[in-house]
């Protein structure tokens, strides 16, 4: 009966070394992403009723005091307006604009490295799985015996490369679109309430 050994397997494949390297920059920045978004994650409706309500006192300095302790891209954006609201309303929008911006990058940060890892690992297997067969074939035309149980034996180590490619990618591309769909949820919360603020400062 034919085993595989994958450490061998890896020891005679550089496709499957670069595909391990890969799967570890693949669940290094999915941990990565989970735990910024875990760190940012906020109750919305409270800390926009306590801001609602400073505004309202003109108590300014408590209203920043409050964003400055939340590590929330929402609290960043809030303490811009109300750190500039004595500009014109065109002039605050363009900032709170600009701030807006820049958060949505760094929650974007990392995430097309998912999903390029999601695109190419299957190619890399697939790479991996061609060289296999025709060092397989080599291998038979070479040696003159052997059979058909020499060429299965390679063809089913190449296969391996396409196997590990797809197990790479598939989970990359659900993490890549589930980050992704946060980003796009997080990016209307904060354009909405960017739009409360400035009504509550009731700029001209």
């Amino acid at each position: 009966m034919i085993t595989l050994d994958l450490m061998e397997v890896i020891r005679r494949s550089f496709t499957m070394v670069i595909l391990v390297f890969c799967s570890v920059l693949a669940l290094s920045f999915t941990i990565e992403r989970w735990w910024f978004f875990r760190r940012i994650k906020l109750d919305v409706e409270n800390f926009m009723t306590i801001v609602k309500r400073y505004i309202e006192e003109r108590k300014f300095n408590e209203a920043l005091d409050r964003c400055k302790s939340t590590q929330n891209p929402l609290a960043r954006l809030v303490e811009v307006g109300i750190m500039n609201h004595q500009k014109t309303k065109s002039q605050l929008i363009e900032l709170m604009n600009a701030t807006r911006l820049e958060e949505r990058l760094k929650m974007e940060r990392f995430t097309i490295i998912l999903g390029t890892l999601g695109t190419i690992c299957p190619f890399i297997g697939l790479f991996g799985t061609v060289i296999g067969i025709i060092k397989a074939f080599h291998d038979l035309a070479v040696s003159g015996s052997g059979g058909p149980s020499v060429v299965a034996a390679g063809i089913s180590e190449a296969l391996l490369t396409t196997a590990t490619g797809l197990a790479i990618a598939i989970p990359a591309v659900v993490m890549f679109n589930y980050f992704m769909r946060k980003v796009r949820n997080l990016s209307i919360v904060l354009e909405a309430n960017q739009m409360r603020v400035v009504n509550y400062l009731n700029v001209d």
